[in-house]
């Protein structure tokens, strides 16, 4: 299997390459030459996720020195669970914060951590990996290559537009993770990780890859537990299962809509964003109209240009292929606020604000007469956001073990301006 670039300014690649450079040199996104077809029936016999994710990833490693590894790295990265919470009859949470980091990018990071590994030479020089974040991303790629040999994170988040827990998070690790806090967007932080990874002459002096979204390691292992959880439902109810995915860069849901354009039974699929509305007005217009973002109360979906867009057009080329079972809904802070009140009067349930938008879109759906079973992405733990959930329940939160252990840790980032000269500078200087 070969990927090439989403702007078809250079050479195919395999994948073992793609992993490693993350970025295509024109500054395209990497995608398959083809989409592989599975169906239900390729996963006969096969019942939890490492199995599942495993079996899913085979044709996307065609030809890589990872295919009969996939086994092994899918059982060392996903050695937690991603279970379906029932809510009632016909909807459920599925519960992807139950990693290291309490968010669902654990998943992908540890399988792009355990796969660099395994394909970096013994002589090589320390890779640097780069990575901007929205909230979560950071936390996990930093925990997934804390203190593993031949890596140095470097993380950029956007100075006091991320919750307190999540900057102490990113600035918890030390070793060999740095976090910068960028005086701007995460637009912004986003922007100057793409500019470093294009610039030849830093990639070399810094041995760069990334390990956001746009990069094929994260991107193809977030299927598993799409899939996973969908041939559950089906092998118990007979159908597929819908998905409400909350997004802001649009990573996490493509990884759903590429699932199924393979062929998996997966029903519709529905991206809820927060205030920054780019990909629903998409939607419904044809019109893509990137801008700056606007801060919400779902912080880790503050996107105002969606890197992963770049695949969704080319999945889709022209509005008029967008599939009817794909749709994008916008939820603003008052509804956020209300869902998380009325999820936790109800039912006893508290939930993150990222998870409100995707219940509230949910809401929308079944006042409009939508019976079908869905699964909410439930994305972070409500814990890593207490200052905006505690006071709408009334409650005090559990802390998870796993982000306890992290908040007993001193923090420290070092700001920095959203000035690529500067970025440079401190990449160069970490790596003397």
């Amino acid at each position: 299997m070969n990927y090439h670039s989403t702007r078809g300014q250079c050479a195919a690649v395999g994948i073992d390459a793609a992993l490693a450079a993350g970025l295509a040199p024109d500054g395209g996104l990497y995608v398959p030459e083809s989409l592989p077809q599975l169906s239900a029936a390729d996963f006969a016999g096969l019942v939890n996720l490492p199995e599942i994710a495993a079996r899913l990833l085979q044709p996307f490693f065609d030809g890589s020195r990872l295919q009969s590894q996939l086994p092994v790295l899918c059982a060392e990265a996903f050695d937690f669970p991603a279970p379906l919470r029932e809510l009632d009859a016909q909807t459920a949470l599925l519960e992807l914060f139950h990693g290291p980091t309490a968010a669902f990018k654990d998943f992908a990071a540890r399988f792009l951590a355990a796969s660099l590994e395994r394909l970096r030479k013994a002589d090589a020089p320390v890779t640097t990996v780069l990575v901007a974040t929205s909230g979560d991303t950071g936390a996990a790629v930093a925990a997934a290559f804390h203190r593993r040999p031949g890596f140095r994170v470097v993380v950029l988040y956007p100075d006091g537009r991320v919750s307190p827990r999540q900057a102490h998070q990113l600035g918890c690790f030390g070793d060999n993770v740095m976090a910068l806090r960028v005086a701007g967007s995460f637009d912004d932080c986003q922007a100057l990780v793409k500019r470093a990874l294009k610039d030849e002459a830093l990639r070399q002096d810094c041995a760069l890859t990334s390990a956001n979204s746009i990069s094929l390691g994260r991107w193809l292992p977030q299927m598993g537990y799409y899939v996973a959880s969908t041939l559950a439902h089906q092998r118990s109810h007979g159908e597929a299962l819908d998905f409400i995915v909350p997004t802001g860069n649009l990573g996490n849901a493509l990884a759903a809509v590429l699932a199924k354009a393979c062929g998996l039974p997966i029903g519709d699929i529905v991206l809820a964003s927060n205030a920054n509305r780019v990909l629903p007005e998409f939607f419904a217009s044809g019109q893509y109209t990137p801008r700056a973002s606007i801060a919400t109360l779902a912080n880790a979906m503050d996107v105002g240009s969606p890197s992963n867009f770049e695949r969704l057009r080319w999945l889709y080329p022209d509005f008029k292929d967008l599939p009817a079972w794909l749709h994008a809904d916008a939820v603003d802070d008052d509804a956020i606020r209300t869902t998380i009140r009325a999820v936790w009067a109800e039912r006893g349930i508290a939930v993150c604000p990222h998870t409100a938008t995707a219940l509230c879109v949910a809401q929308r759906l079944r006042a409009q007469g939508n019976a079908r079973k869905m699964a909410i992405v439930a994305t972070a733990h409500p814990a890593k956001f207490e200052q905006i959930v505690e006071p709408l329940i009334g409650s005090a939160l559990d802390v998870p073990a796993a982000l306890a252990t992290l908040l007993a840790r001193p923090a420290h980032a070092t700001p920095i301006a959203a000035d690529f000269d500067e970025l440079a500078r401190v990449l160069r200087a970490a790596q003397d």
